[in-house]
């Protein structure tokens, strides 16, 4: 026996078809906001996350040397990738360009709830726009496949920042600050006590009562009041803060948005507007999923200036949050038919399992030889709504048996009858 991997985990067909429902949910939901699904290597070169991110992010990556000598790594995460793809191809592109996909990631780094080294996520971006707007339906699209899921605005929150806002105050301040640094610590406030957090702020450049005033405004996240604090550092964040959200209300997603400037983003590429999801009730402890804007990413590719904004659904955390709300899928089989034979009939059984394949139905026939007891537990154990018997004594009166799995009751048909004009027939069709 081989044992799986630490952080990575088997899906059994039960719990696929959950995530399959899920999935399904979110990338309809991208659809109709005109989301166009892209596919992405699974492999890039090692140095496009140590340009972006330092040298240290290679402790993190599952990194090596492949064949060729190349330095590679299998992707941690989309954005570089996607930035990547739209510089090959920027001239040719229409913008503003809206991709989505889902797919696996990797990072090398300790196991807890809801974070494991192979994880799913799907990514919706938009490049090519600067407008509140961008933001706002990113905002949307997101409150429309957590809806869509079954959760209400009692079950979720985002919490909506912006990180030219939090450079701002810093900046107001007499003191050398390290922006980045500084940022890092808000990042971290919720995660750490608050003395420890003020050492942080402490450590990037502010005194320890600047530390404290700094986070107190933001934590009361009165935009009147940083506005008047900040002056011109801010004005122009607290405007575009001010204008996402009114575009968000509009969009339908207002409801679920409420300004929280210690939501920070930790990743340096963040520019502008920042968000988290969280569980309302705050039984699922960490961020569901989050995004922002990042604005000069395509630019640091090698691009022309493009602005971006984008989303990272991670499929972990969304299935904690779903279940904690009760509206994570059924995890168990589902199956249309089960054509049942006994003795000689597979001829006629496979036309009438075509013809309800046809019709889009889910269809299981006997491919074991097995006995009537055998074939009638199997059809149990996979969750046939329809068992349809196809046997020889019936098919010499010209007739098959229409079984309800969850009644039991069972009449029998004319076989041209069945399933005759009808898509999805049932018990109740004949009785």
């Amino acid at each position: 026996m081989y044992d799986r991997l630490k952080g990575f985990r088997d899906f059994y067909p039960g719990e696929m078809s959950a995530r399959r429902e899920v999935v399904d949910t979110v990338e309809t939901a991208a659809a109709r906001y005109g989301f166009r699904e892209i596919g992405t290597p699974h492999l890039e070169r090692t140095q496009m996350y140590v340009d972006k991110s330092g040298e240290e992010i290679v402790e993190e990556l599952y990194a090596f040397e492949d064949k060729g000598g190349r330095e590679v790594t299998l992707t941690p995460e989309l954005t570089p990738t996607v930035a990547r793809m739209v510089v090959a191809k920027q001239q040719a592109l229409s913008k503003p360009i809206k991709w989505v996909s889902t797919r696996p990631f990797w990072r090398y780094e300790q196991v807890q709830q809801g974070r494991f080294r192979e994880f799913y996520q799907t990514n919706a971006d938009i490049f090519g726009s600067s407008e509140p707007e961008a933001d706002a339906e990113i905002l949307a699209f997101c409150a429309d496949a957590l809806t869509d899921l079954g959760l209400t605005a009692d079950d979720f929150e985002f919490r909506v920042s912006h990180r030219d806002i939090l450079g701002g105050l810093l900046r107001s301040f007499d003191a050398d600050v390290d922006v980045a640094d500084a940022v890092r610590a808000v990042d971290k406030s919720e995660k750490v006590e608050r003395e420890e957090y003020l050492g942080l702020l402490s450590d990037a450049g502010l005194s320890y009562d600047q530390a404290g005033e700094f986070a107190d405004l933001i934590e009361r996240g009165d935009l009147d009041e940083i506005a008047e604090f900040g002056g011109d550092n801010v004005e122009a964040a607290v405007e575009n803060l001010r204008n996402v959200l009114a575009a968000a209300d509009d969009f339908g997603a207002g409801e679920f948005c409420e300004v929280s400037l210690t939501t920070a983003r930790g990743l340096d590429y963040y520019t502008g507007v920042v968000f988290e999801c969280f569980d309302s009730t705050g039984d699922v402890s960490r961020a569901t999923f989050g995004g922002g804007r990042y604005d000069d990413l395509i630019e640091s590719f090698g691009g022309q200036p493009t602005p971006a904004v984008g989303v990272g659904i991670g499929g972990a955390t969304l299935q904690l949050l779903c279940q904690r709300a009760g509206v994570w899928p059924e995890e168990e089989l589902a199956t249309d038919y089960y054509l049942l034979t006994v003795g000689d009939t597979r001829a006629v059984a496979s036309d009438i399992a075509r013809d309800l394949r046809a019709a889009g139905n889910v269809v299981e026939t006997d491919v074991s030889d097995r006995s009537f007891g055998a074939q009638m537990s199997y059809a149990d154990s996979v969750n046939a709504d329809t068992v349809v018997i196809v046997g020889e004594r019936d098919l010499e009166n010209g007739e098959v048996t229409v079984k309800d799995m969850a009644s039991g009751d069972q009449t029998t048909v004319p076989v041209e009858d069945f399933p005759g004009d009808r898509d999805a027939p049932t018990y109740e069709d004949y009785e």
